[in-house]
């Protein structure tokens, strides 16, 4: 599949933004009239650098406002549309999108549509240009693509054709199985775009909140399948308004794009089954996604490897030894595995730098995040030591990939093999990891393509440091569970202790008030929760006195819904992360969300504390 994006959709100047499509694996790119504008480089120069990197400038877009007019403003139409027929030629470009008019159309009437685009046609003939007329969802009088369709038919030229976007089909509500209805000769080009589901308007929904495929809402593959089935084997391109994105690294944003549409080329093929590959588009399918069956482990990067080991020791879990030549600790409770790592440590206090994942297939696990350009992260070992498969998630977590197993081949290399014991802790029931801003929407699509986990609807949660964000990545058994959390515009890199935002690593356990209890024999420190917090479950849930009191003493939390119950609590923080641990009963499969906010302000409070 020929693969193409506008240069809207990304940050920097047009000599940037080629250069990262081009990096990324793009195949061409839209060159958005502004970007053109506003930049140093000849029309001349654009394309002498698209040839040297070997993109193919497939698109110029937009021509806006043309249909639906009065004679003397159709007349000044033309004579707009004439100038940039030449300066098309000067960079190279065949085709144009003529989106349908917004702001001038004064007439409705589809014979005189009709015959204005026609007018426009056989004007770019004489330049050798091609015109993809595209429905806007908000047009004036034209803003479904069906009815678009119509009007290509009525125009009658070998050079009107069509351009369908996802977005706005699919923003209207509108069903896309009318596209293998059309001519797929006359499809000229296609726009994808995902977006959130919203209640707001089109148009600022449009312009602020689209997203590459797999970041949003809208069902894509069916979308694509549709297209498949027409027969159309042209360019598929990304059309992207997005604030956070026209602000981001343009290089690793590129690369966003492009893992979206090599993962909804896979997404497509699954969805239509044999012979999917068999049809003009050349969409390709991905090595097979695997259901990891759970964590490896979760890892801590600290330069004070005793501030964790300690507070493991708490929890009851067990020393299983240093690695015979790295520094670098095992320790384990239940099925639950903490590396404590110093290296590439210093000035670290403590962070959650990694997990491993269990699978059935490391290799091909690996070969498939390879194909959505994920980022390898080689940990070197010798012969006779395990081989780590690990890859690079967008927020800098490492992530390795190793075998379905109970006793994983690795920890043999701590001294001796690891037995699965049984305890208080079970294993590791999630990690919570914070994302910066605008790297957020990449991260979904990241964990989902990669590890193959579904997205759950997310929730946004009130903090003394802002607004938090969260979205839950798992799989449908529950196995591995991912927390993202966006961290607050602005705290990303900030110094201030109380304002940073933390990350955790929940372990799941049978019996949490008989572990409470010896975690606080042992010393160990919980995160105190106020005595308003008591009261106010008291009246939502109304538990008994001496329920009640259990909690409060051990600074539990307590959630509860049609399926079960869920009790946790959390650890003090060192550094930038903390322990939760967590029991479940009955069937309660959530993360105690009401209680997010309590947690949050505690932290924030004890922190403040400590820096007087």
């Amino acid at each position: 599949m020929r693969t193409s994006i506008a240069t809207v959709c990304i940050s920097g100047t047009l000599e940037q933004k080629m250069l990262a499509c081009a990096k990324a694996g793009f195949d061409g790119i839209e060159i958005f009239e502004q970007d053109l504008t506003v930049s140093a480089m000849s029309p001349e120069e654009v394309k002498a650098l698209a040839d040297r990197l070997g993109l193919t400038l497939d698109l110029f877009q937009p021509f806006r406002d043309f249909e639906g007019v009065d004679a003397a403003t159709l007349a000044a139409n033309l004579a707009r549309a004439e100038a940039k027929f030449k300066l098309m030629g000067r960079l190279g470009i065949d085709t144009i999108l003529l989106c349908s008019n917004v702001g001038t159309a004064t007439i409705n009437d589809d014979a005189l549509f009709a015959a204005q685009i026609r007018e426009l046609g056989l004007l770019a003939a004489a330049y050798g240009v091609k015109i993809a007329y595209e429905a806007l969802a908000w047009g004036t009088f034209v803003n479904t693509y069906l009815h678009s369709w119509r009007l290509v038919e009525l125009v009658d030229l070998p050079n009107v054709g069509l351009c369908l976007d996802s977005f706005h089909i699919l923003s209207r509500g509108d069903d896309p199985a009318g596209i293998e209805t059309i001519d797929a000769e006359k499809i000229f080009f296609v726009q994808l775009a995902d977006a959130p589901v919203l209640s707001m308007d089109i148009l600022s929904w449009s312009r602020h909140y689209r997203v590459f495929p797999g970041e949003g809402g809208f069902e894509l593959d069916t979308f694509m399948g549709h297209l498949v089935r027409s027969g159309y084997d042209g360019i598929v391109s990304l059309e992207i308004f997005n604030d956070v994105f026209r602000q981001s690294n343009v290089e690793r944003t590129a690369v966003d794009g492009m893992r979206s549409l090599i993962w909804l080329q896979d997404l497509t093929c699954t969805l239509l089954g044999d012979g999917a590959q068999g049809h003009p588009l050349g969409i390709r399918a991905l090595p097979e996604a695997q259901r990891p069956d759970g964590f490896d482990y979760a890892e801590i990067r600290t330069e004070d490897p005793e501030a964790v080991a300690g507070m493991l020791a708490q929890l009851g879990f067990t020393f299983r030894g240093q690695h015979r030549r790295k520094p670098v600790t095992l320790w384990s409770a239940g099925a639950a595995r903490i590396i404590i790592n110093t290296q590439r440590s210093r000035g670290i206090t403590a962070e959650v730098s990694g997990f491993g994942i269990q699978i059935p297939d490391a290799a091909l696990a690996t070969e498939r995040a390879s194909a959505l350009q994920a980022p390898a992260v080689p940990r070197h070992h010798t012969p006779d030591e395990q081989p780590l498969h690990g890859i690079a998630a967008p927020d800098d977590t490492e992530v390795f990939f190793g075998t379905s197993a109970a006793q994983p081949p690795w920890a043999v290399e701590f001294g001796h093999p690891h037995t699965t014991e049984t305890g208080l802790i079970t294993g590791i029931d999630h990690i919570n990891l914070a994302q910066p801003w605008q790297a957020f929407d990449e991260s979904v699509l990241f964990y989902t393509s990669t590890l193959n986990l579904a997205a759950r609807p997310g929730t946004e949660v009130p903090s003394p440091m802002g607004l938090v964000r969260s979205q839950v990545l798992r799989t449908d058994d529950g196995a591995v569970r991912l927390a993202l959390n966006i961290v607050p515009h602005g705290l990303e890199n900030t110094t201030d202790r109380a304002l940073r935002y933390p990350e955790h690593i929940a372990l799941h356990t049978d019996d949490i008030f008989a572990l409470a209890r010896r975690a606080a024999s042992a010393g160990m420190e919980f995160l105190a929760v106020p005595k308003n917090y008591y009261e106010d479950l008291a009246a939502r849930f109304g538990l008994d006195a001496p329920t009640l009191a259990q909690l409060a003493e051990l600074n539990l939390l307590y959630d509860r819904d049609e399926h079960g119950e869920f009790l946790h609590f959390y650890t003090e923080t060192v550094g930038t992360m903390f322990f939760e641990v967590v029991q479940r009963r009955g069937g309660y499969d959530g993360y105690g969300a009401p209680n997010a906010p309590v947690r949050l302000a505690a932290q924030f409070e004890r922190n403040r504390a400590m820096q007087y």
